[in-house]
């Protein structure tokens, strides 16, 4: 395979000429440090069928299937299908997804290491992902703020952004709130934690996710605190235009893999609602998501 590096000021690498079939068991590896080392890469010229799109995820990590199944394809249960497109009059997927700040499964105990992104129909503009670096976030932290959010922790719950399903028309909304609180009930985080890999030190923040942070008693802090630590993160600035946003776009047959561990992302999609479809996986790695 061949590697295009960007310069300093963007994340992430360009992977060429890289056929899952043929790479060796170090070509894998050698893609898993380049996550790491630069937070997203981005394999070209990639057609791969679902059947062997999980064949690589399965190279490269532990895959869990999305806990919702209408998220689920309907040939591989592994992938999440964001898409806008229906198939025989039946919506497949769940359209525009993500479309907000977050690290992907922050509200459950054990979140994925790699998110996967595989596009298969794209808008013809306005086609990409805001991504955030939460270990520079945490480098700029002026240190009041960092002395608060490395003796503390945070509760994460999916409940502001849970998407209603087929068969929750009618139901009332006290049931659906049950169900949440009882399925996914909240996860509580370190607000700071150390990257097992890169011994970074992470932010572990989302404004879709995280409602609360507490002292190291556990002690509810002023929900000011959490809203200073989202602004000096950018993930409160709606124009997008925060020094540390960046917008990666999407080409047809780029599979892009991003280290969850350190970013958080926001979906750009188009206004005009054209046709996309996306297939995501989510894999764990042989790590603990952190090390305290």
């Amino acid at each position: 395979m061949k590697v295009q590096y960007q310069d300093d000021k963007r994340m992430g690498v360009f992977v060429y000429d890289f056929n899952n079939k043929t790479a060796s068991d170090r070509d894998i590896q050698d893609l898993k440090e380049l996550v790491y080392e630069h937070k997203i890469v981005v394999i070209k010229e990639q057609d791969l069928s679902p059947h062997q799109y999980c064949d690589f995820g399965y190279r490269l990590g532990e895959i869990e299937k999305y806990y919702q199944p209408m998220y689920h394809h309907p040939e591989r249960e592994e992938i999440f299908v964001s898409s806008n497109v229906s198939q025989n009059g039946q919506q497949i997927g769940v359209p525009k997804t993500g479309k907000f700040w977050h690290a992907d499964y922050a509200f459950m105990p054990k979140p994925f290491a790699f998110s996967m992104v595989y596009p298969q129909l794209l808008p013809s503009k306005d086609r990409g992902t805001y991504f955030i670096d939460m270990s520079k976030v945490y480098q700029g932290l002026p240190d009041d703020l960092k002395s608060i959010a490395n003796e503390s922790s945070c509760y994460h719950s999916v409940r502001r952004y849970f998407k209603i399903r087929p068969e929750d028309v009618y139901r009332p909304i006290s049931e659906i709130l049950d169900e949440i609180e009882r399925v996914t009930p909240p996860s509580k985080h370190p607000t700071t934690f150390t990257h097992p890999v890169t011994g970074e030190t992470i932010l572990y923040i989302t404004e879709g996710f995280t409602y609360q942070i507490g002292d190291s008693q556990g002690k509810p802090q002023d929900i000011s605190v959490l809203q200073s630590l989202l602004a000096h993160s950018g993930q409160l600035d709606k124009s997008f235009k925060y020094p540390l946003i960046e917008h990666h776009e999407f080409e047809l047959g780029d599979l892009r893999i991003w280290d969850n561990r350190s970013l958080v992302h926001c979906a750009h999609y188009a206004a005009n609602s054209e046709p996309a479809v996306t297939f995501r996986l989510t894999l764990h790695d042989r790590y603990p998501f952190y090390e305290l």
